[in-house]
Parts: structure tokens; sequence; C-alpha cells
């Protein structure tokens, strides 16, 4: 599939390296006489309703479009851009290795029309030097698909979820694995501390050594304890949503009770499994505000071309996320960055995800995801090294000032590139 792509690439890549950097930043060809290829973060059928909406834009359009879903987005796109086959426009999570892109000239600035269809804190900008030496501040991506966090997903009709709570906890993620428990950390620093302190974490300027972080790994550590000392061990090598056999869902293991997990889970469950903010299942959280991390799916032009453009203007058009939500399953519908859903029937836990969502006071970026990509991945293994052993507490002092030192490096080298996570979610 890919190979036949990469060949009517390559005349265009010829294009490119003949123009000047203005016409590059702009676009260089049509990208009419080619198929514009989309790397994207969904697969095992969740990427069917996405490939519909590429097709139904193919039909307005008269252009034609390829999508390539995989886990490992970060691999995958690194992989390409060595061999100088990046897609045309690929779609993200990590904002932090984003940042990285637009500095390397990866990534390129959207035009104006294009950054203007981003929503309040989802339109963030970061400052670039160009090629006369100034500093210039522009936007380089924009929200297709929002996910929720902060949730804690459950039966409520189950009496053991009340009575006797049993965490579901998978870590086990390919070459990210480990992630299900910084969203713990993010979330627990979040939820106790507020949004300022957890964007001076998450942009490098509160240290992990700090009484906060440590106090978000304890928490964790306390909630780990409920279900004795061999499940964080275990967890470690269990998938996070993959039960085996065709199973999917930890919640339906029949093994626990309560899971901490975005929004996306609900792809599995029946609605007699519903989300619930962190804070009711949590000792020790506040109340309120009620602000929840969130995480975001970006797209971001690799290639440019006045297709690829168009492309990432229709992806962000009412019209796109109409077909998008229409062809979806009631439990898949995807979460735009306006809060809807599009129009026809919601699952429950769709609907409550939706409901908890408008609710929301103030929403903050997923923190590992906006970090610089070598510490995101030196906190996912610290995580995996901390569920070796979560009572020694010589082990997470080791862990935060190993953390901390890579903190150090990266400001250093001025890889912080976000200065802000959170914002109102209805600006």
């Amino acid at each position: 599939m890919r190979s036949a792509s990469r060949r009517l690439l390559r005349p265009a890549l010829a294009c490119c390296l003949l123009v000047t950097t203005a016409l590059v930043s702009a676009g260089c060809s049509t990208g009419q006489d080619r198929t514009v290829v989309v790397l994207g973060p969904w697969t095992d059928g969740e990427e069917i309703p996405f490939v519909r909406m590429l097709k139904e834009i193919g039909r307005r359009t008269g252009q034609s479009y390829e999508y390539e879903g995989t886990r490992s987005l970060r691999e995958t796109l690194s992989a390409q851009l060595r061999t100088e086959t990046p897609p045309d426009v690929a779609i993200l999570n990590g904002l932090g290795e984003l940042a990285e892109y637009a500095r390397d000239g990866d990534a390129k600035a959207l035009t104006e029309d294009v950054a203007g269809s981003a929503l309040g804190p989802w339109a963030q900008q970061i400052t670039l030097e160009d090629a006369t030496g100034e500093r210039r501040r522009h936007s380089y991506w924009v929200p297709v698909r929002v996910d929720l966090k902060s949730i804690v997903w459950s039966r409520p009709g189950d009496l053991k979820a009340a009575e006797n709570p049993r965490w579901c906890l998978g870590m086990a993620s390919g070459a990210t694995s480990g992630w299900p428990g910084t969203d713990w950390i993010e979330d627990l620093l979040l939820q106790k501390y507020g949004a300022n302190v957890y964007e001076d974490w998450a942009t490098g300027k509160l240290r992990w050594t700090s009484p906060q972080v440590r106090w978000a790994w304890q928490a964790w550590r306390d909630v780990l304890a409920q279900d004795g000392p061999k499940a964080a061990e275990k967890a470690i090598s269990t998938e996070f949503e993959n039960l085996g056999g065709g199973r999917y869902g930890l919640l339906n293991s029949g093994r626990c009770t309560l899971e901490h997990q975005g929004s996306f889970i609900r792809r599995h469950y029946d609605d007699d499994v519903l989300p619930a903010p962190t804070r009711m299942f949590v000792p020790g959280l506040p109340a309120g505000p009620r602000t929840f991390e969130v995480s975001g799916d970006m797209a971001a032009v690799f290639r440019p071309s006045d297709a690829a453009w168009d492309l990432v203007r229709e992806l962000t058009s009412q019209s796109a996320r109409d077909v998008w939500a229409r062809t979806a399953k009631p439990q898949e519908r995807p979460l735009f960055p306006d809060r809807s859903t599009g129009d026809g029937r919601l699952s429950a836990g769709t609907a409550a995800v939706q409901k908890l969502f408008s609710t929301a006071d103030e929403i903050c970026f997923d923190a590992s995801d906006a970090m610089p990509s070598t510490l995101r991945g030196a906190f996912q293994r610290a995580v995996l090294e901390f569920l070796q052993d979560p009572r020694d507490p010589a082990l997470l002092e080791k862990l935060l000032e190993q953390l901390d030192a890579e903190r150090l490096l990266q400001e250093r080298a001025g890889a912080f590139a976000l200065d802000h996570l959170c914002g109102d979610p209805g600006d």
C-alpha cells in the first residue's frame, strides 16, 4: 500500500527542492496530480469512520487520499522523515513532539486561514527563529478530535465498585508502555493543586522533586495499595485495553471495578459503563473547580501543497465533522474541540462524556504529551520502574531525581516550547 503512494510523492519532493523558502511554507504544488497521504493514530477498526470521511471529502474536492494508521506514530514518522518520504499530513497527539518537528522544519507553519479554524486553548503558538534571524510566533497544528481525561469508568449498578473497589490497571502499549500511569500522575497533580501548578510542572518550571509532584506519585501508590502488593507489578505486562481472544476493555475482565482512562475507552463498553470525575473516587482531592485533563489528535502538514492545506482546512470544517460523526458507531462518536459530537444517537457513555465536558470550567492538555519527547519517554519508563515496588521510598526519590535531571537538560537545550496548556474550553 505504501510503496505506490511513495513513488507518486517523489515528483512533488523534487518540486519542493527547487522553490524558495517562502514558496515552500505556502505550498509548492497543487497536489492534485497525486495521492495525499495521511498518517494517523487510529487502527483496529477505529479508523473506519475517519477513512469514510476522507472519501467524502475526496468526492467533494476531486482529490485522492490514503490513510496510514499506526499505534507507533513517533517511530513511523521518524523513519519516514529519515528516508525523506513523510506523509503530507500527520495527525499526532504529542504537542512536545510536534513542537520539535516545527523547530526542525519538518512540520510547516499553518497558513492564517487554517490556523484561524482552531479554537481558544487548542490554538497554541510557538516562537521560532526564521531564516532572517527574527523570532516569530506561529501555529503549526489544529485539533481534529479530542478526548476527555480526569475520569473514572465503572458500572454504577455494580455493588462491588462501591463496597470493594478494585482498580483496572494495564501499562503495556508497545513503544509507549507506561503512558496510562503518566495519566494517573498528571490527573492527581491537576486535581489536587490546580492548573497553575500543573502548567508550571508540564512546561519545565516546577521540579519533579517538588512536594506537589512527589505527593501525586505517593497518592497513586496509595491507590495501588488497595489491590494488594502484586497488582502493580502485574500491570506492567497487562495490555491497557486488550484482554486477548478478541476481548477488549479491562472492566470486561471481571477482575476489576474501576478504570481510570480517557474517553476513547467507551468504544469497548455497553451502556452500563459510565464515567465520573476522578475526584469522586480518590480520597484527598478537592471538590472543585471542574478542571479536566484532555488530549487531542492534531493535524500538521509535513509535505506542503495546495491539496495538503485544503485537507487540513476540510478536517476542521463542520461538513467533515458531520460525516465523521454520522458514520461512527454511537460509542465511537468523536468529541470535537467545540465540545460537540454531531447529530444522531449517542451511546450512554458518549452522552455522559459530552455532559462532563460541557460542565468543565477549565481544561489542561495532557502534560506528558506536551513535554519534550525524551522527557516524555523517561516519564513512561519511570512509571514502569516505580510499579516494580511502589512502596520503596528510595526508589521513588531516585526516579524523581533522574526525571529532574532530564528536565534540566531539556531546559538548557531550549526544548520546552509551550508556555501554556490550560484554558477555558469555551474560548
